[in-house]
Formats: structure tokens, sequence, C-alpha cells
């Protein structure tokens, strides 16, 4: 009698079981598929298999911003990306720039004990954006804009 190979996916889909070439089980198998199970030991299989425990941290930093950092500092800053562990900060003003770009070693420090998982190896720390100076919808590019009369 010849294999069924649909029966065979259906049993393999039925008792939640992975097979690799060899044939051996690579993930645990559960008793019965139909048990309930509790919601946080399935929330925390998915997180470990779809690996996502850092892009977790990494959101956690950016949420918790101001229980990490505290609330003067976190007042005054937003973090903006967290790109190769080069994360960015941009603040409320200049002076705010300067003092956080003083003391981030510091800061640096208390990211990494506070929020452990999220892998911030540098910061870089950006002032306030500049006004815009292009007003209206009949501006000229490459134009000096609204201080083109000025002598």
């Amino acid at each position: 009698m010849k294999a069924d190979l649909a029966r065979d996916l259906y049993k393999t889909w039925r008792s939640n079981t992975r097979k690799n070439k060899n044939g051996a089980a690579t993930e645990p198998v559960r008793e019965k598929v139909d048990d309930p199970q509790p919601i946080n030991s399935l929330l925390s299989e998915l997180v470990s298999n779809r690996d996502w425990r850092q892009g977790i941290a990494e959101g956690t930093l950016f949420t918790d911003w101001m229980l990490v950092v505290g609330a003067d500092i976190g007042a005054h800053t937003t973090p903006i990306s967290l790109v190769d562990g080069l994360l960015t900060i941009q603040t409320s003003s200049s002076a705010w720039a300067t003092q956080l770009t003083l003391i981030a070693p510091q800061l640096l420090k208390t990211i990494s004990s506070s929020a452990p998982g999220a892998l911030v190896e540098e910061i870089a720390v950006i002032g306030p954006g500049a006004p815009s100076w292009k007003k209206g919808i009949r501006t000229i590019r490459n134009a000096r804009g609204p201080r083109d009369t000025y002598g």
C-alpha cells in the first residue's frame, strides 16, 4: 500500500509536529490540539519562534521613553529612530541637544539597563527643526524667499 501524502500532511498539521529530513520532530508535540492553552504561553511561544524579542524590546523603549530616561529628560526629548544600534533623539531646544550630547554615555548606560534586549550602541542627538521660510502656494524654487528684498 502506498503512503497517502495528503493523509500524512493532515496528521502532521493535526498533531502540530514538524519533522526535519531525518524524520525527527523539531517542535514539541502537544497532547491534544483542541485543548485550550494559556494565552501567555502561546504568545511567548510565538515570539520565540518568530524571533521577535529584539523588536519588542525596541518598541517598548519607544513607548516607555518617559520611564526609561526620567520625567525631566523625557519632557524635552523624543526618540525618532533606532537603526543598526544608532538611537536618534530629537530635543525641544538646542540647549537640550547640547546637554544630552554631554551626558550621552550615562544616558546610554541608563537605556541599556532599563530596556534590556534593545540593541542601542550609540546615540545621536538632533535639535529642533529649523523654521521654514516657504510660505504660501506661490513660491519660486531656488529663490531666497521673503529675505530677497534685504539690500
